[in-house]
């Protein structure tokens, strides 16, 4: 999610608050995609117009990714203490959300209907 800090609730609940799914590649290449909600609708589209039937999936255990494995092999990444278990992680996806929340910073607000722009 991406947004300003904002009076009221925090996280999912929160008011004014871009929420963007992204998809990292083996080649190392992010695509990401501004969409209105975390339902199963807005992803299964993107996930079958750009990955391959038959791909290896890094997912958490967001329910929204339980049809995977009809598409390809699933990995479920599960945390305990915020620690992934075993040798499974999201880092690389984590770690570009890091840094386009760091670099997004600089501009210090991004106009709404631009926000896509800048997240390419």
């Amino acid at each position: 999610m991406f947004g300003g800090r904002q009076p009221g609730k925090r996280c999912w609940g929160a008011t004014g608050k871009h929420i963007v799914f992204g998809i990292y590649q083996r080649n190392g290449k992010v695509l990401t995609f501004p969409i209105s909600s975390r339902a199963k609708d807005s992803m299964i589209p993107l996930i079958t117009r750009y990955t391959k039937a038959g791909s290896l999936y890094y997912t958490d255990d967001w329910f929204a990714y339980t049809f995977l494995p009809i598409r390809g092999n699933r990995v479920v990444v599960t945390k305990e203490k915020g620690l992934p278990k075993g040798c499974d992680h999201l880092n690389s996806m984590k770690g570009f959300w890091s840094y386009a929340k760091h670099w997004l910073y600089l501009y210090r607000g991004v106009p709404r209907q631009y926000f896509h722009l800048y997240l390419k």
